[in-house]
């Protein structure tokens, strides 16, 4: 877990910004990721627009369930 106010810069942000990017293209929500590494929603949702991350619309990930 990373320090909530440790800076992240440089090769450490890109790399961050690629592994966060990975769980979040395979369903993680922003809220889980930013729980998961102790930062707030709104830098890990900055981190993946960084990485140029395709973000989902509000309400989740909705592929693949039931229509109700």
């Amino acid at each position: 877990m990373l320090g909530s106010r440790a800076w992240i810069t440089g090769l450490a942000r890109k790399r961050l910004g690629a592994d966060l990017r990975r769980a979040y293209d395979k369903g993680a929500s922003i809220r889980t990721l930013a729980e998961g590494c102790g930062r707030s929603y709104g830098f890990v949702h900055l981190l993946l627009t960084e990485a140029g991350t395709t973000l989902r619309s509000r309400g989740g990930d909705t592929r693949g369930r039931p229509v109700t």
